[in-house]
């Protein structure tokens, strides 16, 4: 464990350094650099070691039930502070407050933890997890909600057209084509370098990230969104996945991409909507660093 954490948590804070040092551009030519390039070659080359045999399929089904779940204990939060309290949030503060408790960081940080912790060879479900549930589940179902409580008419065709741009679907794709072409050894090589040092980018852009949040406020509501997001769905889907037949290795990948925090794009998605952006970066932030906790405990636990 303290190998992981070396790995995995001391990248995040490096980049945390680098992000107070070095120019606000940085970190968005980073990530613009991991978006189109670094991430899909990742996906191309961790796809050729990955095991896509069994029940693999079932991962993007997990992920949708896990993102309903989340949202639906975050609509019940809302109904019990209306109850207890007699106060209702307002629209934009709920719209916040049930996409944190929807969407995790499955790409930038749960790609890199389920690489680290458990190699390429059941990679794929991680992959399935993210591409095929949460990409759809961020900017299809949550933009529909962030227009819904903004009061923002939200447009078929931009949403779709989010998803379609997305380079790591195209990657996936291609990936799945890639496998059963055989390419020399020094290719093979080189290729894989490539994708892990996409890897330790995504850590460290992680941590310049986090460098530029400075809004802590909201904290105790962030933080029920957190336990929801973090706690609470991984608890109840995780103990369901042997009755669906998924142990082992792939149940572990599973509940870490279920147990992963808040992503980077409920933050877009606030500012685009006019939803509460304050507690978008309070969830994110708090989430973040609650996972030097729930990691191990996961691990722990299951």
């Amino acid at each position: 464990m303290s190998q992981l954490y070396l790995k995995l948590f001391g990248l995040v804070l490096i980049g945390f350094i680098l992000g107070r040092r070095l120019p606000s551009t940085v970190p968005n030519r980073l990530g613009q650099f991991l978006f189109w390039i670094g991430v899909p070659i990742g996906i191309v080359a961790f796809l050729r070691q990955a095991d896509l045999s069994g029940t693999v399929w079932v991962a993007p089904v997990i992920a949708y039930a896990a993102i309903f779940l989340g949202a639906f204990f975050a609509w019940l939060g809302i109904k019990c502070q209306a109850y207890f309290t007699n106060t209702v949030p307002q629209l934009p503060t709920q719209g916040s407050f049930i996409l944190s408790a929807m969407v995790g960081n499955t790409g930038f940080l749960g790609y890199p933890i389920a690489l680290s912790i458990y190699g390429t060879e059941y990679f794929a479900w991680a992959i399935f997890y993210d591409l095929l549930g949460s990409l759809f589940g961020t900017w299809g179902l949550g933009v529909a909600l962030a227009a819904r409580f903004g009061g923002s008419a939200t447009n078929f065709w931009q949403n779709t057209k989010a998803i379609l741009i997305n380079p790591a679907l195209w990657s996936f794709g291609f990936g799945l084509l890639f496998r059963q072409v055989k390419i020399p050894l020094f290719a093979e090589f080189y290729l894989e370098k490539l994708a892990w040092s996409g890897v330790i980018l995504s850590l460290l852009l992680m941590g310049m990230r986090l460098s530029k949040l400075k809004s802590w406020h909201n904290v105790p509501q962030a933080g029920v969104s957190v336990a929801i997001k973090m706690l609470l769905v991984p608890l109840i889907l995780g103990s369901t996945l042997p009755l669906l037949g998924i142990t082992g290795t792939p149940a572990k990948i599973i509940l870490l991409q279920m147990a992963m925090p808040p992503a980077f794009s409920t933050l877009i998605i606030a500012e685009a909507f006019n939803l509460d952006s304050d507690l978008a970066v309070t969830t994110i932030a708090l989430g973040t660093v609650l996972l030097l906790i729930t990691l191990p405990m996961w691990l722990w636990l299951f």
